[in-house]
């Protein structure tokens, strides 16, 4: 780990340095990207480096890198690293990239500290990135190796047998690979990478949940057209896909990855708890279609938040797989809770039968046939039972999981077991 004449110049640097990660980590991009502009084209979220959203992720990974390295000299922090490592293998992200972003970094660092770079805090400081590239091309090396694919070359075809749409701003696309060969192996609760090209000719990557059980070779991913707010665009990828793709067109979808999964074996009888808020559903919605697939008896309780019913995506199809599930109950809030008018589904295909079937029963009488309890307002924990030896899936906006992890915890839920999965670069680093 960090030595012991390098950790002594980085924590009485480390104030300097954190103070001006932001402007560092602008510079740092705007270099790279003038020098090396490929890198914008299927690599890096142009969006993202546009509302600063990637920078600001990027300054707080090495901060927190750092601050771990002095806190915990004998422990590296696994969790940050395998989160970022994976985020890297969905992109293709190789080993000869890191000495490229080394270049650029330490270029950016050594204009904006000027003279306080001395030689000894340059090294010290040199270390530590090299620790932290080390730990992570290792994990990526695995992270490819078990996907079954080459360093860098994790895409390829798939073909859209259905499009559904799941609300007004809300489409699900049913995939199978292009080429006949089986589907990679995926566990409930990751994200495969969708890659794009634009009108423009650059290639965009964003990344989506898998909504369905990824055991049955075939995959879903769920997409929530991103609208312009606050002076950002609509967003370009899911924009795209919700104009232009429809049955029988081809997606490049890369290996599944991600570190926020349902372990296996998936029939374990541990309680397993589902909160999510929004799109944040979808993920969760993988999880329990997997659970209903293996048969499982354990202890389920899905949590989600909404606007309205009508804006629940996948609601229908959550209230049928609780409904399979003997050990399954869901709640749901909703800010404005009038009566749900869910879409005139298309003719449905023999893969779709099931959800097609618990949106009629929903049509039908209205019952709650799923055990589903619906509330009015915003989340609140207060009087939901938690088991406290139950494992945490929180997905949804960042004020959102925030707020809720917060409540978990005063409920004497261990930090531990809250698992959280953040939609783009994560800007939230609980530290536990």
């Amino acid at each position: 780990m960090l030595s012991e004449e390098s950790a002594a110049v980085v924590r009485a640097t480390l104030p300097a340095v954190a103070g001006a990660l932001d402007e560092i980590t602008a510079r740092f991009y705007g270099a790279m990207f003038r020098d090396r502009p490929e890198l914008l084209d299927g690599m890096f979220n142009r969006g993202n480096q546009a509302s600063g959203v990637q920078r600001r992720a990027l300054a707080g990974s090495i901060a927190g890198f750092a601050t771990a390295l002095l806190d915990s000299p004998d422990t590296r922090p696994d969790t940050l690293l395998d989160r970022i490592a994976h985020k890297h293998a969905a992109v293709g992200v190789t080993d000869d990239q890191y000495t490229i972003v080394h270049k650029y970094l330490f270029g950016a660092i050594a204009e904006v500290l000027g003279d306080a770079v001395t030689p000894e805090v340059a090294a010290a400081w040199d270390e530590v990135y090299w620790l932290m590239a080390g730990a992570l091309i290792g994990r990526e090396a695995r992270l490819y190796q078990d996907a079954g694919v080459t360093p860098g070359e994790v895409w390829r075809p798939w073909t859209v047998v259905e499009r559904r749409t799941e609300t007004p701003d809300t489409v699900s696309f049913l995939l199978r690979p292009a080429d006949g060969g089986p589907a990679p192996r995926a566990r409930a609760g990751q994200y495969v990478s969708v890659r794009v090209r634009l009108a423009d000719g650059v290639h965009q990557v964003r990344q989506y949940s898998l909504s369905s059980d990824p055991g049955d070779g075939l995959r879903r991913i769920t997409v929530k057209r991103v609208a312009a707010a606050e002076g950002t665009p609509d967003g370009e990828v899911s924009t795209l896909l919700h104009e232009r793709v429809s049955a029988g067109d081809e997606l490049t979808l890369s290996a599944p990855f991600g570190d926020v999964f349902l372990d296996d074996p998936a029939d374990a009888g541990s309680p397993v708890v589902l909160v999510s808020a929004g799109i944040g559903c979808t993920p969760m919605t993988g999880i329990l279609a997997h659970l209903a697939a293996v048969g499982s008896t354990r202890p389920v309780l899905v949590l989600h938040a909404d606007r309205s019913p009508a804006d629940h995506a996948l609601r229908a199809e959550t209230r049928a797989l609780v409904d399979r599930l003997p050990g399954a109950r869901a709640v749901f809030w909703y800010e404005h809770p009038e009566p749900a008018e869910p879409t005139q589904p298309t003719q449905p295909t023999q893969l779709t039968q099931p959800t097609a079937q618990a949106e009629q029963v929903e049509r039908a009488d209205g019952a709650d046939r799923a055990g589903a309890e619906f509330r009015s307002g915003l989340m609140d924990l207060d009087g939901i039972e938690l088991a406290r030896d139950a494992t945490v899936f929180l997905c949804g906006p960042l004020p959102f999981m925030r707020a809720v992890r917060g409540q978990l915890l005063a409920a004497g839920v261990p930090a531990r077991a809250v698992r959280y999965e953040v939609f783009g670069p994560d800007l939230w680093l609980p530290g536990s």
